[in-house]
Parts: C-alpha cells; sequence; structure tokens
C-alpha cells in the first residue's frame, strides 16, 4: 500500500502518536463546535431568549439526525484502520466506495422524511409557541443541507482511518471561519434572524465537504481508489461489514441523541426561559464532548490499526494515554467554569431571566465534564476492536435506559425537575467506563472480527 497519505499508528511511542493525532482532531472538533456556538451566541445577543430557544431545538434535532452519519462513519474509519494495519488495500477500497454510497443514499433518504414530518418533529419535542416560527426555519434549512454533513463525516472518515487527523483540521478551519463571518452578515447586518444562522451554518459545511471532497480525490493513488462510478458500488462483503459494525454505532449515537431531544422536550413543558437554558447547558457541554469524540476517534483508530496488526500488547499504553491527556483538560475546563461562570454563561446571552437563573448549571456541567473524559477510554477500546454486541448493549443501557431513566427519576420522581433533568443526563455518562472496565478486564478485545477482502 502507498503510505503517501496512510500513517502508521503501529509503532514508535504511543503518547507521542496520539497527542499528534488527536489534537488536531481536538482543535477540528472544538472549532466546528465553536461555529455551531456562535450560532447561539449571535442570535441570543440579536434576538434574545425566543431565539436561543429555536438555536437549541433546532440544533438537537440536526444532531439526531445525523445519527446515521456518526455511526456508519465512525465504523468506517474503524474498518479502514483495521484493514490498513493488516495492510489489506481491496479491503479499504471496498469500504471507501461502499461507505460512500450507503451514506449520500441515507443522507437523501433523511431529508425527504424528515421534511415532510417536519411540524410532528417540532411538536414531538414541545416546541414552545414563541419560538415555534423560528425553530422551523432553522430546522428545515439544516434539514436542506443534511447531505452535506454526511458526506464530510465520509470523507473524515476515511482519512482518519487511514491516521490523518490534520487535513480535516483544516477543512474545519476553513468552515468554521465561513460560518462565522456568514453569521455576522447575515443575523447581525442583515436581519436575517435565525434563518440566517442556519444558512450561514449549512454554507459552511458544504464549503468543507466540497473542499475535503476535491483534496480525497487529488490523493487518489495514495490508497488506489480512483472515484469512477463503478468504484461507488456497494459491495456485498464490505456493506455487511459496515452495517455489521455502522447499526451499533449509528444506534448508540441516535440512542444518546434521542434520550437528550427527549429531556429537551421535558424542558420544553417548563416555558421558553428554561428552553432557553438547555440550549446553554448543551453549548457548554460540547467542550466536553469535543474532548470524547476527539480522543475516542483517535483511540479507537489506534486501537483499530494495532489489533490489525496483532499487536495487542499495545492497547493498554493507548487506553491510559487517551485516559490521562482527556483527564488534564477537563481539569483545565472545570477550573474555567468554577472561575469564571458569569463570563461563561454571559456570552450566549443578555437575556436577563436567563442569566439570573444560569448558575444551577454549574455543577451537573462540571459532572458531565468528567463523565465523557471517561467514556474515550471506553469506546476507544469498544469501537476499535469492532465488537459489535458490546457497542449494541452501550447504547441500549447508555444511551436509553440510564440516561433516560436517571433523569426521570430524579426530575419527575424527586421533583427536582429541570435540573433533575440535567444531572441524570450528567450521571449518566458514567455508565460506559464501567462497560469498557469489565471488558478490558476480560481480554475478549484480543479477537476482532474477521474480515474478508
Amino acid at each position: 500500500m502507498s503510505h503517501t497519505m496512510v500513517r502508521d499508528l503501529t509503532k514508535g511511542n504511543v503518547t507521542k502518536q496520539l497527542l499528534q493525532f488527536a489534537l488536531p482532531l481536538f482543535f477540528s472538533n472544538a472549532l466546528q463546535a465553536i461555529y455551531n456556538i456562535v450560532d447561539m451566541m449571535v442570535v441570543g445577543q440579536c434576538i434574545g431568549g425566543v431565539g436561543m430557544s429555536a438555536v437549541s431545538i433546532g440544533g438537537d434535532i440536526l444532531h439526531l439526525l445525523t445519527f446515521l452519519a456518526m455511526g456508519f462513519a465512525s465504523a468506517g474509519q474503524v474498518l479502514i484502520a483495521q484493514d490498513v494495519g493488516a495492510n489489506n488495500l481491496e479491503g479499504v477500497k471496498r469500504t471507501i466506495g461502499t461507505m460512500f454510497s450507503f451514506l449520500f443514499l441515507a443522507s437523501i433518504f433523511m431529508s425527504a422524511i424528515c421534511f415532510l414530518i417536519r411540524e410532528p418533529i417540532l411538536n414531538w419535542v414541545n416546541t414552545p409557541e414563541e419560538s415555534y416560527q423560528y425553530t422551523m426555519d432553522y430546522t428545515v434549512t439544516c434539514i436542506v443541507g443534511l447531505v452535506f454533513i454526511y458526506g464530510y463525516n465520509v470523507v473524515s472518515a476515511i482519512l482518519r482511518g487511514m491516521g490523518d487527523s490534520k487535513r480535516p483540521f483544516v477543512f474545519i478551519v476553513i468552515a468554521a471561519l465561513l460560518n462565522i463571518v456568514l453569521d455576522i452578515l447575515f443575523v447581525a447586518y442583515l436581519g436575517m434572524e435565525v434563518f440566517g444562522a442556519a444558512l450561514a451554518t449549512v454554507i459552511g459545511q458544504g464549503v468543507s465537504f466540497v473542499v475535503s471532497l476535491m483534496y480525497l480525490y487529488h490523493k487518489r493513488e495514495s490508497f488506489c481508489f480512483d472515484f469512477k462510478l463503478k468504484s461507488f458500488k456497494m459491495e456485498k462483503v464490505a456493506l455487511r461489514r459496515l452495517v455489521n459494525l455502522g447499526v451499533p454505532m449509528a444506534i448508540q449515537s441516535a440512542a444518546v441523541c434521542l434520550s437528550k431531544t427527549i429531556l429537551m422536550a421535558w424542558i420544553n413543558l417548563y416555558g421558553v426561559v428554561f428552553s432557553a437554558l438547555a440550549g446553554v447547558y448543551n453549548k457548554v457541554n460540547v467542550m466536553s464532548g469535543i474532548i470524547s469524540q476527539s480522543f475516542t476517534t483517535a483511540g479507537s483508530a489506534m486501537v483499530g490499526q494495532n489489533l490489525g496488526a496483532k499487536k495487542d500488547e499495545r492497547v493498554p499504553k493507548i487506553l491510559m494515554t487517551v485516559n490521562t491527556c482527556s483527564m488534564i483538560i477537563t481539569v483545565v475546563l472545570t477550573l474555567v467554569m468554577l472561575v469564571f461562570p458569569d463570563q461563561v454563561f454571559g456570552a450566549f446571552t443578555s437575556d436577563k431571566e436567563v442569566l439570573a437563573i444560569a448558575g444551577i448549571l454549574v455543577a451537573p456541567i462540571i459532572l458531565n465534564f468528567f463523565g465523557s473524559a471517561t467514556r474515550s477510554v471506553s469506546f476507544s477500546l469498544i469501537n476499535g476492536s469492532g465488537n459489535t454486541k458490546l457497542n449494541l448493549a452501550v447504547a441500549v443501557i447508555d444511551g436509553i435506559i440510564s440516561r433516560i431513566g436517571i433523569a426521570a427519576l430524579l426530575g419527575f420522581g424527586l421533583g427536582m425537575e429541570c435540573l433533575g433533568f440535567w444531572y441524570g443526563d450528567a450521571i449518566a455518562g458514567f455508565v460506559p467506563i464501567i462497560i469498557g472496565l469489565c471488558f478490558l478486564i476480560s481480554g475478549k478485545w484480543r479477537t476482532t472480527p474477521k474480515k474478508k477482502a
């Protein structure tokens, strides 16, 4: 296999390799989060709590709709990493073509279905009447641009599976800068309100996808994928491998997103102020998600390549490094939250009603930070080993049973209301580490799924 694009993650210092891989991921995910947060900040300052409620609800709905992209792209990355480690060029080619076609069709299907049921979706999450039209504008605009999100996830999965996390960072920089400029232009100067924020996001994502696809096409000889029409055929064996791993990962992503959407629907029952506050909670916790996602992506790619190359002894070292790095960043974020809570919340809105009660979020936010950090260790091992059954089990236990169950117990059962929902969400974040530690101790991760060319 040509190595001009492929990075070998099976040799050398584990800590150095992880940081070289994970830091660009961290900064690219941070930038992606920032340009989503900018939507909230610009709308919050220009429109107020009603606009924040719309962006919060619309953003959570969009996140839910990307579960197929997140799940199957993550699965594709793991499969590519394993094939790279085993020097299986044919497997890499077939996974790329199959993943492209499958997720393109999935994005079209999701966009069409969600557009048709857009009103029931907004009613299902108890969208406050005051922000209903704003939420509809944001949601519909993002639904139309869903294909760009799916496409970018495919390209990033290919690059990261080959050990390249720097190029996705560059592509996100382009998207982030464009989104921030357009956000300010559309919302603050042209008065396009929430629709302008959504349009800026879609344009940024579209440009990011096109540029990343052009780069992948330019480097096609490095991994022998010619981008001819016949190469995009969904090959039977590759599709089966992708589905076997992608379905549990997609369910995992969907379960967490669905549970958060249900919590949002419960919170919306308490009015637009709490709905706006939920937006602040979600956006601040995006930082903990960045830690988890970045180190999970890097860790699972390294685990996948090393298992593919039969270098099992490096896996515990990878996990320990993932844990140490995640915790260091988490402690820094916790200190910022403790020392500067007013500044953090004030960055999102000047709405006095929202800011008056924002202090109740500090404790569940910090708890969420640490829960997310531990998740990255578990999912690095579970995803990297390609264990489909365990992925499915974690999805159900973590995403549905524990998150919704604990939140309902605290919020409704103990009468803590919205605060109980947020604590329940945070506490549930520690469930995967328990499962992950049991899996590590069992040693069953050493047996990767059988692969076919």
